[in-house]
């Protein structure tokens, strides 16, 4: 089968092709309209700006991602669209192009969890059965969790933030010392030449039978020290060191908290994603914790950390090779979990 993905859960307009088979699936072609330079001069995203861009990339993805892989609308046996979660109008955008989609093609469109897209992402280049069960750091702007993947469809949430996500908190602690949105990249850069031993930001929630995330304590230490230090944000070297500092406090809870839930849930393998994931230090200390704990360690392609239309068709690719009931899309979910 040949599965079209689509995403817009928020601000990346994405289309994708999957073929599955029974040996594994392969993406055969995908295309992301990232919407960065819209919603910098705001310093996040407005959804009002977010559906405005979605309804004028969407539509002229499509085609161009068929032309450039030689593919025919007749040639796509089903479309897998991301029905939650994400914000609403941006959500029902893709809904709404997805299901005419399908009735014009006549063919089944399938509702996709957002999340579910990022927790397999890791295993897309191919079908990894023998992979469960395994322990998911899923860590993106709007989402921290920690599961427990039992198999295709089975997963069991082991914790999550309490209150800020690491992307949010990336992203606000970057608008506090005044770099530019999006906040993860820009503080990784700056972290690059400062000393992440400079300062001892506190690290939450270090209890090992609690598996949530807290960053919310961590960004607001971040804030009253700068404010007591203001003449020093116009030092690139301060402004270095705070970065890594920071950057330091959230990688190391995030891969303690990784190797804690498999060590106590016995899972030999870690798969983490999600546009958190691109960062270099936090890739570098879930390496280096897993090697040390004997634990396989598998990470999503940069390229698909990002939001993007590949993992929700590879979803929908997965199950229908493997026998598993999927169902048809019924309506969005803002708030759908996983």
């Amino acid at each position: 089968m040949l599965w079209l993905g689509i995403e817009t859960s928020c601000d990346e307009s994405a289309v994708a092709l999957v073929r599955s088979s029974e040996s594994g699936f392969v993406v055969v072609g995908s295309k992301v309209s990232s919407q960065i330079r819209s919603h910098q001069p705001f310093g996040g995203v407005v959804p009002e700006l977010a559906v405005r861009e979605h309804l004028r990339h969407l539509p002229a993805m499509l085609p161009k991602l068929l032309e450039e892989n030689g593919v025919s609308f007749s040639e796509i046996s089903g479309i897998a669209v991301t029905e939650g979660p994400g914000l609403a109008a941006c959500l029902m955008i893709g809904y709404s192009y997805a299901r005419g989609l399908a009735l014009t093609l006549n063919i089944p469109v399938v509702g996709v969890n957002h999340l579910e897209g990022h927790l397999l992402s890791p295993f897309i280049s191919g079908k990894r059965d023998d992979a469960f069960p395994f322990i998911s750091l899923v860590v993106s702007g709007g989402h921290t969790l920690l599961m427990l993947a039992k198999g295709l469809g089975q997963y069991q949430k082991l914790g999550g933030t309490v209150d800020d996500a690491a992307g949010e908190a990336f992203d606000k602690v970057a608008r506090l010392m005044g770099l530019a949105y999006p906040g993860g990249p820009e503080i990784e850069k700056m972290a690059r030449i400062g000393n992440r031993e400079a300062y001892d930001f506190p690290q939450s929630f270090p209890e090992k039978d609690n598996f949530n995330f807290s960053f919310s304590g961590l960004k607001t230490s971040v804030r009253y020290f700068l404010d007591k230090n203001p003449e020093s944000k116009s030092d690139p070297k301060f402004v270095a060191d705070v970065s890594a500092s920071f950057q330091e406090a959230v990688v190391q809870v995030l891969a303690r908290k990784a190797i804690l839930a498999a060590k106590h849930y016995r899972c030999r393998m870690i798969a983490a994603a999600g546009g958190v994931v691109c960062n270099g230090r936090l890739r570098d200390v879930l390496e280096q914790s897993c090697r040390k704990a004997g634990i396989e360690l598998t990470l999503a392609r940069g390229e698909l950390c990002t939001d993007n239309a590949a993992m929700i068709a590879a979803v929908a690719a997965w199950k229908s090779a493997s026998g598993v009931n999927i169902g048809l899309g019924s309506d969005i979910n803002p708030n759908l979990p996983l």
